[in-house]
């Protein structure tokens, strides 16, 4: 299968939010990075980021949303599209794929609230690049 980085973006959004409604904090705060990972590709595949006869960017693109957050602000910058920046501090420098590992405990609404806007942001940013003929 090939990678549809605007399907899983918007999808893995929809399914966190279902989860944080029903305060299902570790999935949830799982997905909401998942999406602003694909949302954020997404984006960098309109700034210039290439794609492997697999279907998948190079491999120091193939990060999540704990790295790729940097990365983006490079695709962007180089292309100049200032309305597309994003705020300085990463709101995922504190998350890592591993931790769909750790026990419940360690999760709580305010941890996930700051995922949860991180993923908005990008969010927005699809919508902007949606209203402008950039994506369908």
């Amino acid at each position: 299968m090939l990678p549809d980085f605007f399907n899983a973006h918007q999808r893995h959004f929809y399914d966190a939010e279902c989860l944080y409604n029903n305060l299902r904090w570790p999935n949830a705060d799982q997905l909401y990075a998942f999406s602003a990972e694909c949302g954020l590709k997404c984006l960098m595949q309109l700034f210039g980021m290439s794609i492997d006869s697999s279907g998948l960017p190079s491999k120091e693109d193939r990060l999540h949303a704990d790295g790729i957050w940097s990365r983006y602000e490079a695709y962007r910058a180089g292309m100049g599209a200032s309305g597309y920046a994003l705020p300085q501090t990463n709101p995922f420098c504190d998350w890592n794929s591993s931790q769909r590992y750790a026990h419940d405990s360690n999760f709580n609404q305010t941890l996930v609230d700051t995922h949860k806007k991180g993923a908005g942001i990008v969010k927005n940013l699809i919508e902007k690049a949606i209203l402008e003929g950039r994506l369908r």
